[in-house]
């Protein structure tokens, strides 16, 4: 039997997850580490971290699975997109990685604005300036941390760090490249003249291959520190959401998945770049060759119900610990007992401001409409009907994108919750459809890897042998009145509190 291995490099942790060819998951390891928030809005990991919990990972897997090193014929690589790795000719970190939720990069956005032009920087790179991408990070250290910026050799992604430990290779890939904003998305390569306009060196990126090409292999080195086989091939794998996406099955245009990890995305396969002129959605390379995606993003999706139970969930921690049941489970629980429309409290999750549809860094959350007949149920199912909304904007906007729809598949953390799940398909109004692919980015990764190693003939053929529709869950039509007039309610307040 042969075997792959998907290492997805998230943002609380990394995910090891061995799979056999037909798609099984054999075993898998979690490692998590910190975040660091040195100030308001910002937001940073040490990329060693990472490193250790794949190395740890690897090691488990292999250990606790009792496959042969030299039956693995491949790894991919996922991780969080956007986050900057600085590298130095030793091949030594820099400094800390600036991540991809980071806000820090108000004035570097403004300037590539004026620089390049809006409408310019959409039509190379799909989507306007943007705090979260790698590239008004990269301007940042220039502007206030230039004895560091000397110091750069290389500049890397998150997941592209890993292959650079692993195969001592530099190298990167076109979908999470494409979330950097030095790529040209339809050209699939670096922009020479937006390099050039901006005065960045184009030495300083790493080579960008299409996902499922084998870019590197396991040197010596690495392969007694982990048990893994010398050679073993590494493709160049892809960023979170077109892992993710592969993962469930999102190669062709029709079928949408929706995710609700700490983050929440609407992804979308399409056959040609489409593109939002105000680029309040993201047009991004596919991991698919010779496709592209478009994805609208919420910042605070599972992050808002992580940051309430931290808050204001002491009680409730305590009994779920005590009666041995997942918290999220608990919580979820308590927000079945409330009613749709959550009692008049409407919750904007914008924690760490906004991205579709408003392109703003600087927005705050906000509960409303709170009044003296509310309890905890209803602030906790707010937070989930608010998410819900903040995903209906995405995909709002992708159906007038002229995207075509006739599937969407739902997965993530989140997605577990059988009440999460009904509170979005009624606020979709439509139909969702789980997958068994619960390990997401990890086994998308190792979709490619198998191509890229030569056991499956596309990523395409790969999907319709390994990702299969799960449960069905239909919208209540009865709720359709209700959660249209909450939704109303709920796009008209980022207008009046924007300012605040």
């Amino acid at each position: 039997m042969r075997y792959l291995l998907g290492l997805d490099i998230g943002t609380s942790g990394t995910k090891t997850a061995l799979f056999d060819e037909a798609g099984n998951t054999i075993k898998t390891a979690t490692f998590g580490y910190d975040l660091f928030q040195p100030q308001v809005g910002w937001a940073e990991q040490n990329p060693d971290d990472w490193w250790e919990a794949c190395v740890k990972g690897i090691k488990a897997v292999i250990e606790k699975s009792g496959v042969q090193a030299s039956d693995i014929k491949g790894i991919g690589l996922s991780g969080q997109m956007h986050g900057l790795v600085l590298v130095d000719k030793a091949h030594k970190v820099i400094r800390n990685s600036i991540i991809w939720c980071d806000q820090r990069t108000e004035k570097e956005c403004d300037y590539m604005t004026e620089v390049i032009g809006k409408e310019r920087l959409i039509k190379i790179t799909g989507n306007p300036a943007l705090t979260g991408f790698t590239l008004s990070k990269l301007l940042w250290v220039r502007n206030n941390e230039p004895e560091n910026y000397e110091k750069i050799y290389k500049i890397l992604l998150p997941k592209d760090y890993i292959r650079l430990k692993l195969t001592n290779v530099f190298a990167t890939e076109v979908s999470d490249a494409s979330g950097m904003q030095m790529l040209d998305i339809n050209t699939r390569n670096w922009s020479d003249e937006l390099l050039k306009d901006l005065n960045i060196d184009k030495n300083i990126l790493a080579d960008v291959y299409e996902s499922v090409v084998v870019s590197g292999k396991v040197t010596e080195e690495v392969a007694k520190l982990t048990n893994l086989a010398v050679d073993t091939p590494v493709v160049g794998g892809a960023g979170d959401q077109a892992a993710g996406a592969i993962g469930n099955g999102i190669v062709s245009e029709g079928i949408i998945s929706t995710t609700i990890g700490t983050s929440g995305v609407v992804f979308a396969a399409t056959d040609t770049p489409r593109f939002d002129k105000e680029g309040r959605v993201h047009t991004l390379c596919h991991a698919v060759p010779g496709k592209w995606h478009v994805m609208g993003v919420t910042q605070g999706a599972g992050l808002s119900l992580n940051w309430f139970k931290r808050t204001f969930c002491a009680k409730e921690v305590e009994e779920s610990e005590k009666a041995g049941v997942d918290i999220y489970d608990l919580l979820t629980e308590k927000a079945a007992k409330s009613k749709p429309g959550s009692n008049g409290i409407v919750y904007l999750p914008y924690l760490m401001g906004e991205r579709t549809p408003h392109i703003d860094p600087n927005v705050k959350g906000a509960f409303l409409g709170v009044s003296l007949i509310n309890n905890h149920d209803d602030f906790v199912r707010s937070i989930l009907e608010g998410v819900s909304f903040s995903l209906k904007n995405c995909l709002d906007l992708i159906e007038d994108m002229k995207v075509n729809i006739e599937e969407i598949r739902v997965s993530g953390g989140g997605a577990e919750s059988s009440v999460w799940r009904q509170i979005l398909a009624d606020i979709f109004g439509y139909a969702l459809t789980t997958v068994k692919a619960s390990e997401g980015g990890a086994l998308g990764v190792a979709i490619l890897a198998g191509v890229g190693a030569g056991i499956y003939d596309s990523v395409e053929d790969a999907c319709s042998k390994i990702v299969k529709g799960n449960l069905k869950v239909e919208p209540n039509a009865d709720l359709k009145e209700v959660y249209t007039k909450v939704y109303e309610v709920y796009n008209s307040a980022y207008p009046r509190i924007k300012d605040i």
